[in-house]
Parts: C-alpha cells; structure tokens; sequence
C-alpha cells in the first residue's frame, strides 16, 4: 500500500514540477531568445487575441512592416497596445519618417493618433490563450507570494519523502534475540554418556532399573 501511494505520489510531483517548468519557460525563458512577452488586456483586438491570452513579440525592422499587419507599440509611457497597421504614412519633411496609422479588429474606427516608428516594440508572432491571467496574477502580489510559497513547498514534498527512505536505509538493523525454551524442552540432549563407554552404559541401564 505504502509503494503504491508513493508512485501515485511521485507522478503527481512529477507533473507538478513539469507544469512550473514549463509556465516558467513560457514566462522567463522566451526572454532568452528575444521575445517580449505581454497579456491582451482589451478585447480591441478580439477574435484574433482574445482576453487573458499571452502575446509573444519579437523586434522587427520598421521599415519592414506591411499594411495588414498587427504590431505592439507604446500607445503612451505607461501603456503598450497591440493592433493592426491599416496605413503607413511618411513624414512631409523627411520621408525616412514613416509613422502607421492602426485599428483594433473589434473596434469600428480607427486609432486617434498616428503610431511614430521609434514607438514600435515589434509584431506578435504567436500567443496562448487565458495563459495571461496566470501571468498577471503572479507578476503582482499577493500572486507573486503564493506562487514563491506553492514553488517552495512542491520543491519540500519532493525531495521530503526520498530523505527519510534514506534515513531509513541508513539506521542500523535490529538484531533478534535467541528465543528462550519453553516449558518441559531441554536445549542440550539428556544423556551425554558415550556410547563406546561400557561402564557408562551399564551405569545408566541400572539408573533406569
């Protein structure tokens, strides 16, 4: 019984474990190899991001840019907005300034202002669904704290378990102790004459008479 609950144990730890690897490659890990990542706010640019999901954005080339296209941008110091480019529009005086004109697929009108190119963080390339409110709520407390606490014990009920069975292994056999005879048995044979000793042997036979 005990085994069986330690292998039911040790594969829901084990699942546990892969999700929070997993989240964390999906959070920190994307940063490694120069993704941005963001969660959809508004539903402005709904169906094709919806609500709570986790937008990847990789840097791109402004110039690049195409009309059609959707691109994340600094709407303004504190906010960065996500829609799609339906116009570029160069500068009068110097037309190596391009600026974009956007609209969010849900929305009827387009943007009030024009997106400057030095404003463009880059274009999504893919997202996750809902994966954005897990990471709203432990980027900020009180998520972050219960995240830190839930990682800490999942990391103890892991390894918790293998520190006794070593504890265990490790403590020192009992040793048994000899059973003591019982009532009416002898531990040694009741004659210990030989019997190549005539005279032992009549002595005895004559005992018995």
């Amino acid at each position: 019984m005990k085994r069986s609950l330690k292998k039911i144990w040790n594969g829901i730890s084990s699942v546990a474990v892969a999700l929070v690897v997993l989240l964390a490659i999906l959070l920190v890990g994307a940063r490694l190899v120069g993704l941005q990542v963001f969660t959809v706010l508004s539903g402005s640019m709904e169906p094709t991001y919806h609500v709570g999901s986790l937008i990847y954005v990789k840097k791109v080339d402004p110039y690049a840019i195409e009309v059609g296209q959707p691109i994340t941008f600094l709407l303004d110091e504190d906010t960065i907005a996500t829609h799609r480019v339906v116009g570029i529009v160069p500068d009068e005086e110097d037309p190596t300034v391009i600026r974009f004109r956007t609209k969010g697929d849900a929305n009827d009108a387009e943007d009030g202002s024009l997106v400057h190119y030095k404003n463009v963080v880059g274009t999504p390339i893919f997202s996750i669904p809902r994966l954005g409110y897990v990471a709203n709520y432990i980027q900020h407390p009180p998520g972050m704290y219960v995240a830190i606490s839930g990682c800490a014990v999942l990391v103890l009920l892991t390894f918790l378990p293998d520190l006794f069975a070593d504890e265990d292994k490790s403590a020192p056999a009992k040793k048994k102790k000899p059973k003591k005879g019982g009532k009416g048995k002898f531990s040694q044979p009741r004659n210990t004459h030989s019997a190549d000793d005539p005279g032992r042997a009549r002595e005895s036979q004559g005992h018995q008479l």
